[in-house]
C-alpha cells in the first residue's frame, strides 16, 4: 500500500491523483540536458537578432521588421515554451489548472505568430520580385509595423477563442489530479492555423520562383552598362528572396509532419511520436537564426559587434553592417 502511494503525483488525494510517470534516471538525465540546450541556443541566437535588428538603424527595413517579429516569437518559445515542455515531461502538473490552459494559450500565440511571421515574409518577397516598382509604396515600415501588430493581436484572440473552454471550466478536461490536458477544436486549428497558411506560403513563393527564375535569365542574356544599376538591384531581390525562401522551407520540414499526421486522422496524441514531431516544430525557432548567420553577413557583423560591445559605444546604432 505504501508503495502504492509513492506513485500517486498527489498521495493524498488517493483516487483521484494520477500516477507519476515512470522513467529511467539515464533517458531523463538525457532528455532534459538535450531541451535545455535547445532552450538556452533557441533563447540566446533570437536575443541577438532581436537586438541587432532593433539597435542597428541600417537594418530598419520592412524586411527585417518582419524577422523581428518571427524571432521574438522564436524568443519566447525558446524561454517559455521550451523549459515548460521540460518540465512536464515525464512529470506530474502542480502548477494548477489555470497555469496549465495559458501555458497552452501562450504556446499556440507564439506558434501562430511564427507562421503568420512566415506568411508575411512571402507576400514580402512576392511583392518585391513579383511587383518591384510598388514594393517602396505599398511596403512601408509604418504598414509592415501595422501589419505586424494586427497579426499578433489576431494570434492572441484566435489562440484564447480556442481555448476558451479551458479558461471558463478549469480542470474539467483532466481525468485526474498532475495531469495538465486542453481540448481544442482540431478541424477550425488545422484550417486556420496551418492549411490556410501554408497554402498561402506555396501559393506566393511559387510564383516568387518562377518570377525570379525568368529575371535571372534575362539579365544573363541582357547586361549592358545602361542596365548594370538596375541588374545589381534585382540580383540582390533575387538573392533575398533565395534566402528567405530558405527560411519558409525549413519551416515547411518542421511543422509539416506534425499537421500532416493529425490531419491523416492518425492518433499519435499522447505518443511518443507526437513529443518528437512537436519539439521537431519547436526546433524550427532555433534553426531560424542559424540560417540568419548562414546567409547573411549583417547578422554576422552586428553580433561581432554585440559581443565584443561595441554597440556600447557612443555613435554605434549607425555603424554600416552591409
Amino acid at each position: 500500500m505504501g508503495g502504492e502511494k509513492e506513485e500517486l503525483c498527489f498521495p493524498l488525494l488517493l483516487n483521484s491523483s494520477c500516477r507519476k510517470p515512470q522513467t529511467h534516471m539515464s533517458e531523463a538525465v538525457s532528455v532534459y540536458a538535450v531541451l535545455s540546450i535547445l532552450s538556452l541556443l533557441t533563447t540566446a541566437l533570437n536575443l541577438l537578432v532581436i537586438i541587432s535588428i532593433a539597435h542597428f538603424r541600417q537594418l530598419h527595413s520592412s524586411t527585417n521588421f518582419i524577422l523581428l517579429s518571427l524571432a521574438v516569437s522564436d524568443f519566447f518559445i525558446g524561454l517559455v515554451v521550451f523549459p515548460t515542455d521540460t518540465f512536464m515531461w515525464k512529470r506530474c502538473w502542480v502548477l494548477g489548472d489555470l497555469l496549465c490552459a495559458l501555458y497552452f494559450t501562450i504556446s499556440l500565440i507564439l506558434l501562430m505568430a511564427s507562421t503568420i511571421s512566415m506568411v508575411l515574409i512571402s507576400v514580402d518577397r512576392y511583392v518585391a520580385i513579383c511587383y518591384p516598382m510598388h514594393y517602396q509604396t505599398r511596403m512601408t515600415q509604418k504598414s509592415i509595423r501595422i501589419t505586424i501588430s494586427v497579426c499578433w493581436t489576431y494570434s492572441a484572440c484566435y489562440s484564447f477563442a480556442l481555448f476558451h473552454d479551458s479558461f471558463s471550466n478549469l480542470g474539467k478536461n483532466r481525468s485526474c489530479h498532475g495531469e495538465c490536458v486542453a481540448v481544442v477544436e482540431v478541424d477550425a486549428d488545422l484550417v486556420l492555423g496551418f492549411v490556410i497558411p501554408i497554402c498561402i506560403i506555396v501559393v506566393l513563393y511559387s510564383r516568387v520562383f518562377v518570377v525570379a527564375v525568368s529575371q535571372a535569365r534575362a539579365m544573363r542574356s541582357h547586361v549592358t552598362t545602361a542596365t548594370l544599376q538596375s541588374t545589381k538591384s534585382k540580383k540582390s531581390e533575387i538573392k533575398a528572396a533565395r534566402n528567405l525562401g530558405v527560411l519558409v522551407l525549413v519551416f515547411l520540414i518542421c511543422y509539416c509532419p506534425y499537421y500532416i499526421a493529425v490531419l491523416s486522422g492518425g492518433h499519435i496524441v499522447g505518443t511518443s511520436l507526437e513529443v518528437v514531431m512537436a519539439f521537431l516544430m519547436y526546433a524550427n525557432s532555433c534553426l531560424n537564426p542559424l540560417i540568419y548567420a548562414l546567409f547573411y553577413p549583417w547578422f554576422r557583423k552586428a553580433i561581432k559587434c554585440i559581443i565584443t560591445l561595441q554597440i556600447l559605444l557612443p555613435g554605434s546604432c549607425d555603424l554600416m553592417l552591409t
